[in-house]
């Protein structure tokens, strides 16, 4: 009996830098919008995170 093995297929990036870009272009305009909302942090930290993921 032969085991015939398979390498998984090589993954793909679901999202371009550029759609890094407008994600975080996007969440800042929510975070001006909305300065005063107690999640308002989170979404600091998501914009520096897509900043950061954009430039890889």
């Amino acid at each position: 009996m032969t085991t015939m093995t398979t390498e998984p297929a090589r993954a793909r990036a679901v999202l371009s830098n550029q759609d890094f870009k407008l994600l975080q272009e996007a969440v800042l305009f929510y975070m001006r919008a909305h300065e005063d909302d107690p999640i308002s942090s989170q979404y600091s930290n998501l914009y520096h995170r897509l900043g950061t993921a954009g430039r890889r």
